[in-house]
């Protein structure tokens, strides 16, 4: 089993209609899904290498205190009640306080320095899970923080999780893309994530977390025709890749990443 500790390793979408959401994501990443059962109300959802996260309603509690659709993504952790508390030393704020969830294992959620929520879970199964292959279509190729505080994230991810640093990317009046990988590697290949300032345009600081998908063109066209909005791209990344960041019918912010058909690269 990989060690999960200090890495994102599984994606919640809380929705205003979970039924939608599922349809409109189905046809555009090309996840299946199926009930978790148990008494609870929430779908689980799978790439090509097996499940990699949930969906579900946006509880009535938080609905009525104005929570919208949003991805939210879990960071594993071996004892949820430690790290809170040394993550709360180092600048992190609790959200909501560790407790169990019957059958899935705990959890408790978080904000770093700059105020982008995470959540910390260990879950109740010993089997644990394995990762996917990098870049296996349906699952996340690459993680994104939209930081409200650069220097206090960076710091933080890498000092509490043992994040590695790669290049810091100049990006001009945007300033720098530093990237960032959850092994602790520090080489070009071994990145799956980038941390940035807060750009303008944005009313928050968050995770962003790009599904892989085979044709970036044939997902993005299927974004538009299912009602979600495309803000920005296609796009070239280094190594090849294409990306683009929408939002889904329901108002979620999500992206994308895949290669481009030969003939039109």
């Amino acid at each position: 089993m990989t060690d999960l500790n200090g890495k994102f390793f599984w994606y919640e979408l809380m929705t205003s209609d979970p039924a939608a959401a599922l349809a409109f994501y189905g046809d555009v990443v090309g996840w299946t899904a199926q009930a978790f059962g148990g008494g609870h109300d929430y779908q689980v959802v799978s790439g090509s290498a097996g499940p990699m996260g949930g969906v579900m309603a946006i509880p009535a509690e938080a609905a009525s205190c104005g929570m919208k659709p949003w991805w939210g993504g879990y960071v594993g952790s071996a004892d949820v009640d430690a790290d809170v508390k040394r993550l709360a030393e180092a600048g992190a704020t609790v959200k909501r306080a560790p407790e169990d969830i019957a059958g899935v294992g705990r959890f408790a959620v978080m904000s770093d320095p700059g105020g982008a929520v995470f959540m910390l879970l260990k879950g109740s199964s010993p089997d644990g899970m394995d990762a996917p292959p990098p870049m296996a279509d349906g699952h996340v190729g690459w993680h994104e923080l939209y930081s409200g505080n650069f220097d206090a994230d960076l710091g933080f991810y890498t000092s509490q999780f043992g994040w590695g640093k790669g290049e810091a990317m100049d990006m001009g009046e945007m300033g720098s893309y530093q990237l960032v990988s959850q092994s602790g590697a520090t080489d070009f290949q071994q990145m799956s994530g980038g941390i940035m300032a807060l750009p303008k345009e944005m009313h928050q600081p968050l995770w962003l977390f790009y599904f892989v998908v085979p044709d970036i063109d044939v997902a993005t066209d299927k974004v538009r025709s299912g009602g979600g909005t495309v803000l920005n791209g296609p796009m070239e990344v280094p190594g090849g890749a294409w990306i683009i960041q929408a939002t889904d019918p329901q108002g979620a912010m999500f992206a994308l990443v895949g290669m481009r058909a030969p003939e039109l690269t």
